[in-house]
């Protein structure tokens, strides 16, 4: 298949990797890039961080070699003008293809500051933060929640909204922000918005499988954005690419132990060069409890990384199971 050309950007294929805090950082990027995803996006990043020169918000915008590109920037705030200063700053640094605005976290410390998806409560001032930040010249990407009818406008007339003031691209998550991550999606609800605005439109929530992904493309979705399900499943990423007909590794359709071991190996070092070890310790424990299941020994394997205090120990765990998993 040929590129895609969505939202101002020119991708490789419709998966792509959403935003998650905490998870989304430069080495778990381009470990998605690698098993394949067309796009990846940083952490959501305060733009007050990001004027004020937050250390920590520094840190977040920094690609430190390209292989996680191209990259979504994805930025929140509650006022435009701010919104517009650290947008412009971000940009400056380089090292991003677009910007995001994030309409759709419904966490308390983001909602009741005004941001996130509770600009869907505020249509004129989500308006002005698009006008601004479409000034840019960047393409800009528009992540939002399902409305209710609580809500001054519907989803479909509050997208249509950030379409006229500049978005190029609008991404729905299916669940209100009252349910937050609980429950399931409404994709009914992504895909009505999907026809109601061709091409514009990308799907977001509950993708735990290839018939997922299926479902929200054949049903008008530009692309799909891919979250909690890749990591539990890092590897429906090619599985799916293989459906759908798009280049994929084709050794990562059903990876061996060992080869799977080999890839977070990877991934772990990486993590520990760019964030600490600390951190690669926490996010390397979380892929491998999900990711080893259904062989003989997983469980004591799951269980013996668990119990791993320091970098060493779990770098040692894991290329002793791979030995003892390759005889």
């Amino acid at each position: 298949m040929t590129s895609l050309d969505v939202g101002g950007l020119t991708l490789e294929n419709p998966l792509w990797l959403a935003p998650l805090a905490g998870v989304t950082v430069p080495a778990v990027r381009a470990f998605f890039r690698r098993l394949g995803v067309g796009l990846t996006h940083t952490e959501m990043v305060s733009a007050a961080g990001i004027v004020m020169g937050n250390r920590k918000t520094q840190d977040m915008i920094t690609s430190p070699d390209g292989r996680d590109r191209p990259l979504i920037l994805q930025i929140f705030g509650d006022d435009p003008a701010l919104v517009e200063e650290g947008a412009r700053l971000a940009i400056a640094r380089g090292g991003f293809d677009a910007l995001g605005i994030n309409m759709a976290c419904p966490m308390p410390k983001v909602f009741r500051k005004g941001s996130g998806a509770k600009l869907l409560e505020s249509p004129k001032r989500a308006r002005e933060m698009v006008s601004r930040l479409g000034s840019l010249g960047f393409p800009l990407w528009v992540k939002l929640r399902k409305a209710t009818a609580a809500h001054p406008l519907s989803t479909a007339a509050f997208c249509g909204l950030l379409l006229e003031a500049g978005a190029d691209h609008l991404t729905l998550h299916g669940r209100t922000a009252a349910q937050r991550y609980e429950g399931h999606a409404d994709v009914e609800a992504v895909l009505a918005l999907a026809r109601a605005f061709p091409g514009k439109v990308s799907a977001s929530g509950d993708v735990y499988a290839v018939e997922d992904v299926l479902r929200y493309l054949d049903g008008g979705c530009a692309g799909v954005f891919l979250a909690r399900g890749i990591l539990r499943d890092p590897f429906l990423v090619p599985r799916a690419l293989a459906r759908l007909g798009y280049p994929f590794d084709g050794s990562l359709c059903a990876p061996s132990p060992e080869r799977e071991i080999d890839l977070l190996l990877e991934l772990g070092r990486d993590l520990k060069e760019q964030q600490g070890e600390r951190f690669a310790l926490v996010l390397l424990k979380r892929f491998v409890s999900c990711m080893f299941k259904g062989f003989s020994g997983a469980s004591v394997f799951r269980r013996a990384v668990a119990t791993e205090m320091n970098w060493k120990g779990l770098e040692e765990c894991l290329i002793g199971a791979q030995s003892l998993f390759r005889s």
